[in-house]
Parts: C-alpha cells; structure tokens; sequence
C-alpha cells in the first residue's frame, strides 16, 4: 500500500528512467486498490502496451500500462 507521497516519489523515478522514450504518452498518480498506484499511458494497443519494458513496481508503488491513442494539445 502506497500514500500520496511515496506514489509522488515513485513517479518522479519512474518519469526520470522513462525519459524520451517515443512511445510513453504520460505518466501519473491514479488510485489503487489500497492506496495509490502509478499509471503510464502508452502509445499503440494492448499488446504492445504488454511488450514494453516497464517495471511493475517502483519504490514498492504498483505500476498499471495502458494503451492509449495519440495525445495532442488542444487550443
């Protein structure tokens, strides 16, 4: 079970070895079963969601991917 700020922490870490990787759209602090957990979108379906190297745990924070479709800013 995470608190609020051991998921900040987490994502912090998480964010830093994320870093330029093309196909991660965004990460950030959602709810869990038992406290917080970290959520990263990532570009593409599913399956390629469940190729990507990204840890399961961060700091002992749960780590949940998602696919997800391209991220534009709107004006």
């Amino acid at each position: 079970m995470a608190d609020l700020d051991e998921a900040r922490q987490a994502k912090n870490e998480l964010k830093a070895a994320l870093d330029g990787r093309p196909d991660v759209s965004a990460i950030g602090i959602s709810r869990d079963d038992d406290g917080y957990g970290l959520l990263v979108r990532v570009q593409g379906d599913a399956v390629s969601a469940r190729r990507l190297d990204v840890p399961e745990h961060v700091r002992g924070v749960a780590v949940h991917v998602r696919p997800t479709g391209p991220i534009t800013a709107q004006t």
